[in-house]
């Protein structure tokens, strides 16, 4: 096969495995950061103006991070997780990052989750019933 086959074949390749590299390059760090903080799978983003609640689920356990749009800057922050029946975890306070990890044993119950960062925040109702 000539050099000139072997280019045209592989391109393609090539494109699709920038593109892939690209793509993975462009998720948010923030969803980085949370996965570090919290084991298992994310299985719920709750967005609000000025950040986002990060779900995760391992087993009987609920784990949530609020994480800021604009991070770097001191601002109040809180998040909360509440099995169905118990009382909420929470975490708040002046956070740069990210309030949280704070996780419950939710068993097989719903869960409430609220986040906070500066004057936006977000409520989720009963999730993961």
């Amino acid at each position: 096969m000539r050099s000139g086959a072997i280019h045209r074949r592989l391109a393609p390749v090539l494109a699709v495995l920038t593109a892939a590299g690209l793509l993975a390059l462009a998720a948010p760090a923030q969803e980085a950061e949370a996965a570090a903080l919290c084991p298992g799978r994310q299985v719920r983003t709750l967005p609000f103006s000025t950040g986002s609640v990060l779900v995760y689920k391992r087993g009987g356990y609920v784990c949530a991070v609020t994480v800021a749009k604009k991070q770097g800057v001191k601002r109040k922050m809180a998040v909360s997780v509440r099995a169905r029946g118990g009382r909420p975890v929470v975490d708040e306070g002046q956070f740069a990052y990210h309030a949280g990890p704070v996780t419950v044993h939710a068993g097989r119950r719903c869960v409430w989750v609220t986040g906070r960062v500066a004057a936006g925040s977000v409520s989720s109702g009963w999730i993961l019933c």
